[in-house]
């Protein structure tokens, strides 16, 4: 039951941040990925293109259909999507296991060639991703319900999205981005008094940031 700090506790005893609305792949989510800081390439191109296929749904959505996105892109392994080709591109609007918008998946195409060509400038997306994480001067307490509910965008997503749409990345706006830097641990943004949040944190402080 979600308390007006904006936590949930459930039928297990546990106390987790509101968003999962007690949907079970949520709650999964919510406590085994969530927040977790990651470096691994194919899983942080994955996620901002997941992100941006989420434009204007939910990510239960997305998260529902994941290992159908995975096949379809090929794992997304962007050395691979940065060859799909325009039969590919229909083979994939055909696909119902997906969201069939052609915008998102021509997109996610771009993406990847864009990925390789930032590789080749950074040796690694994790080296690129993670030179966007906020200092801790920077970046205010935003860990508190009332604050992150009306938190859409921060000097740090809009930075970011700002230098990715400069290389030429699509569906990559300062919301979807903060939406990916959560996810990906480059941020931390459990509620404090989260089940979760002191585990983010020591898993951040272990955390080895890409070079």
């Amino acid at each position: 039951m979600e308390s007006k700090d904006g936590l949930s506790t459930e039928p297990d005893g546990m106390v987790r941040c509101w968003w999962h609305g007690g949907h079970p792949d949520y709650i999964t989510y919510h406590d085994d990925e969530w927040g977790m800081p990651v470096d691994d390439e194919f899983r942080l191109f994955e996620k901002l293109c997941l992100e941006g296929f989420q434009a204007g749904l939910s990510w239960l959505t997305i998260l529902r259909k994941r290992e159908n996105f995975r096949e379809a892109f090929d794992g997304f392994d962007f050395e691979m999507v940065a060859k799909f080709n325009a039969r590919r591109v229909e083979k994939l609007l055909k696909n119902d296991g997906i969201i069939r918008h052609r915008g998102k998946i021509e997109a996610t195409v771009n993406n990847a060639q864009r990925a390789l060509a930032l590789i080749e400038e950074f040796d690694s997306l994790g080296a690129y991703f993670w030179a966007h994480e906020p200092k801790r001067e920077e970046r205010p307490d935003v860990c508190d319900y009332e604050t992150l509910r009306h938190l859409s965008k921060t000097p740090a997503s809009e930075a970011l999205s700002k230098d990715l749409r400069k290389r030429g990345w699509k569906f990559v706006g300062p919301t979807t981005v903060y939406a990916f830097m959560q996810a990906m641990g480059i941020v931390n943004d459990h509620l404090d008094g989260c089940m979760s949040r002191l585990g983010v944190d020591r898993a951040r402080k272990r955390f080895r940031r890409p070079k």
